[in-house]
């Protein structure tokens, strides 16, 4: 991060292959019958990709989110991170490489009722390690990055759906994540919101951070450079939008 605010994380240019998914498979015993979550998953993204997963409900679209986000295992296949094979790591190990590397942006927000938003943006730091000092500093640069400077104080109650989403972000982007993974971020929030807070994940997307959307929104969707589809487990395709996106000038607010 740098004196603004500004996270940058390690890779500013694309095409260095950070996430490979091989032949992965998982599949969950819902009403004592198999549910085939995820079926025959290929996948290859590079650092700094912009990618949207659509797709129905019931589709996989968060089931592979969770993978990615080693949140979960796979019954079978392979996942890489970064070069390293996932599988076998244990509990502790998986965690350090998703804290190292990995953002979590949610369509609920997660955030602590009692904690202001500086506090909960702390949390990460606090868990890391970082000196109070340090981390309210870090912080409170970040929030007025992303146009929350006069809310640092106030408990999530006291925002708008689009400020406590804001919060949210800075709390994935406070410890410098390589990847930044977004179920559904705008699907509590208002049109303009919604646009606003797609902007400020564009805007660390050109920093070089790799992003990945999962949404029911075809628009939001169709600003990703690459758009992945799902359907019943399965990886249908993708089409590319080499189009420059133009919507991210000027509507930061």
């Amino acid at each position: 991060m740098n004196n603004s605010g500004q996270v940058k994380s390690d890779t500013q240019q694309t095409g260095n292959l950070t996430i490979e998914l091989t032949s992965l498979n998982k599949t969950y015993i819902v009403g004592g019958q198999p549910l085939h979550a995820l079926q025959d998953i290929n996948l290859q993204i590079n650092q700094g990709d912009y990618i949207s997963l659509m797709g129905p409900s019931g589709s996989g679209k968060s089931t592979l989110l969770n993978m990615i986000g080693l949140l979960d295992r796979p019954d079978n296949g392979h996942y890489q991170l970064k070069g390293r094979n996932t599988e076998s790591l244990d509990e502790e190990s998986r965690a350090a490489l998703r804290r190292q590397n990995i953002g979590f942006v949610f369509q609920s927000f997660h955030l602590i009722p009692r904690l202001s938003a500086v506090e909960n943006v702390e949390v990460p730091l606090m868990l890391s390690g970082v000196p109070a000092k340090k981390r309210r500093q870090k912080v409170i640069a970040l929030l007025n990055d992303l146009g929350l400077g006069k809310h640092i104080d106030q408990l999530p109650n006291q925002l708008s759906g689009g400020q406590l989403q804001r919060v949210g972000i800075a709390r994935a982007l406070i410890t410098a994540p390589s990847i930044l993974l977004a179920d559904e971020p705008t699907g509590n929030l208002d049109q303009t919101s919604g646009n606003d807070v797609t902007d400020i994940l564009e805007k660390y997307n050109q920093t070089g951070i790799t992003l990945l959307v999962v949404t029911h929104d075809s628009t939001l969707g169709s600003r990703a450079r690459r758009q992945l589809k799902m359907m019943d487990g399965r990886l249908l395709g993708t089409s590319s939008n080499t189009q420059e996106n133009s919507s991210l000038k000027g509507r930061l607010r």
